[in-house]
């Protein structure tokens, strides 16, 4: 889809646009959303000053995505060898600053060291570099995503997942699922607890029911989360072309 088709569609969102030009567009492509429920106690070390964490009907979120960039582009740029297509799992919360809700991410993995370089130093994310692979056989995409952490071990998700039905739709406002997966900006902190924020910008969610098989999942326990092992709400989105702004400092 043209970049300008993109922001000429803005009804759904809950903010306006950003000033400024955007900076960066990825496409998503095969991402799987997996939701639990988890307690307060266990994200509240993980939230910095300045943001609150959100709760639906009292209780926190997480979600897991894993899933494929291809293509990464900088605006007015070809494509950039090394990092213009790579693996990505996410593992993120909900937040609130000044009455703008987002995402704050607990942990990103990526199977490219460029990326995760970079994205540290000009975004503040936590990236991690990890061993991943993505296939696809007839039915099933089969995930991998394995990294070292100093005094844990091994930090593991792999599974298999896949849209289950054909049937595409957009998630209800109102609704968990529209609470959990329309969100437009993202936070990050940084040294001495500088907060930064980025806006994005993409079309409604496009989703599908999925069915997901997981084999191993240490990834989220790593960070001290505990959880039911299966998820509670769990979609897939085929491909979402999405809009980056420049991450700025908000405080202090």
């Amino acid at each position: 889809m043209k970049n300008h088709e993109i922001l000429a569609h803005t009804t759904h969102r809950p903010f306006p646009l950003p000033q400024g030009p955007w900076l960066m567009k990825q496409t998503w492509n095969d991402l799987l959303f997996a939701h639990w429920p988890v307690n307060e106690a266990h994200l509240t070390p993980y939230i910095p000053p300045g943001l609150e964490l959100q709760q639906w009907e009292g209780t926190p979120w997480i979600s897991v995505s894993p899933f494929l960039i291809d293509p990464l582009r900088l605006r007015g740029c070809p494509r950039l060898p090394f990092v213009h297509r790579f693996l990505e799992l996410n593992i993120r919360t909900y937040v609130v600053n000044n009455g703008k809700a987002g995402v704050f991410f607990l942990n990103l993995d990526a199977s490219s060291r460029l990326a995760v370089g970079t994205a540290r130093a000009a975004a503040h994310l936590p990236y991690r570099y990890a061993k991943m692979s993505c296939h696809s056989d007839r039915e099933y995409i089969q995930y991998s995503s394995r990294k070292q952490i100093p005094g844990y071990g091994q930090a593991e998700f792999t599974g298999s997942y896949k849209a289950k039905g054909a049937s595409v739709f957009h998630a209800e406002p109102g609704s968990l699922l529209h609470w959990l997966t329309e969100r437009y900006c993202l936070y990050a902190s940084g040294s001495k607890n500088r907060l930064y924020v980025g806006d994005i910008h993409h079309l409604p969610w496009t989703l599908q029911e999925a069915d997901l098989q997981i084999d191993t999942n240490t990834a989220t326990r790593s960070l001290g989360l505990i959880h039911a092992y299966d998820p509670l709400l769990l979609t897939y989105t085929k491909r979402l072309e999405v809009l980056f702004w420049p991450v700025r400092r908000i405080m202090p």
